[in-house]
């Protein structure tokens, strides 16, 4: 029997890549066709010490293939007694998502990976289809439209991580003003050389007095 209950969906989420790290925002709401389901979805999501993982559309699949890719990460350094490498785990990522796309109910979710290895900071989009591409900056979700315009105006290859958080929330915060399907506040999460860190409410609040 067919399941007609419509999942928990719409977003929008950024990633800017920076000489000094990798920024990751996001908006908080989910919704059910015109109906907002919650408005305080995490959609932000660290895999290991030095990365994470954005997630938009389906709220189900992205919480279920972050959970495997979580164990699968542990797994690997128990094994080898090392991290796994920001590749290897889009790279896995992807190969899941690939194999689901022929079946009845592909999974319904689009990633930003970001973090930091051995070879240095990088950010990567992948889709239900399994393409993962790379760039220095990606939005997903419903709002990316008003995000990207943001983006591709403001981006520069030399801005250092304070200027990459000022415009990873002005992004979203665009967003938010014109997708319905987006809102509820922001996450903002960044890595650098000193490791992960969650930006706070007061932090972010700081940055959107500069934006607003």
């Amino acid at each position: 029997m067919q399941n007609n209950i419509e999942p928990k969906k719409g977003t929008t989420t950024v990633g800017i890549i920076c000489d000094e790290g990798v920024v990751l925002a996001a908006d908080k709401r989910a919704s059910m066709g015109y109906l907002i389901a919650h408005k305080n979805v995490k959609k932000i999501h660290q895999l290991i010490d030095d990365i994470a993982i954005t997630i938009a559309g389906g709220v189900g699949d992205a919480q279920m293939l972050i959970r495997y890719v979580k164990a699968e990460a542990k797994l690997f350094e128990f094994k080898n007694q090392r991290k796994t490498s920001v590749k290897a785990l889009s790279t896995l990522l992807s190969h899941i998502l690939y194999s689901g796309k022929n079946q009845i109910y592909p999974y319904y979710v689009q990633f930003l990976l970001g973090g930091k290895d051995k070879k240095g900071f990088s950010l990567s989009v992948l889709g239900p289809d399994g393409a993962k591409l790379e760039d220095a900056f990606i939005s997903t979700g419903s709002g990316s439209v008003f995000a990207y315009g943001m983006l591709q105006e403001h981006y520069k290859k030399d801005m250092n991580l304070s200027e990459a958080i000022k415009l990873a929330v002005k992004s979203v915060n665009v967003a938010i003003e014109r997708d319905m399907a987006t809102g509820d506040g922001i996450d903002v999460v960044i890595i650098n050389n000193d490791g992960l860190k969650e930006l706070s409410k007061t932090e972010i609040g700081n940055y959107l007095k500069t934006v607003i």
